[in-house]
């Protein structure tokens, strides 16, 4: 939303208040995921370390497969993934030039 002098216009409580909730849920999510993320991998590789600590580090497999699942997850939740204002607008002017 823009004011007429085309400032962004603060938004209603209530959508405020749902996009507070939707983004502390997020980094709730992303918190359980990191915990889930170093448990197993901390469980894998003491499992490594009981059975062959010399022998090949195999748990660099999931280690390094799940970590790109979780810095992808990282980068939605700080990054964000929620378009700006200005960027929804020029879409919206793209699509009415067809």
């Amino acid at each position: 939303m823009t004011t007429m002098s085309g400032v962004p216009a603060a938004p209603p409580p209530g959508d405020l208040r749902q996009t507070a909730v939707g983004r502390l849920r997020k980094r709730r999510e992303l918190q359980t995921h990191v915990l889930a993320y170093v448990l197993v991998n901390a469980f894998l590789v003491a499992i490594w370390w009981l059975t062959t600590p010399d022998g090949f580090f195999w748990p660099m497999f999931p280690l390094f497969g799940w970590g790109i699942g979780v810095a992808f997850h990282l980068w939605d939740v700080f990054v964000g993934s929620e378009p700006s204002e200005e960027a929804i607008r020029a879409e919206m002017d793209r699509l009415e030039k067809r």
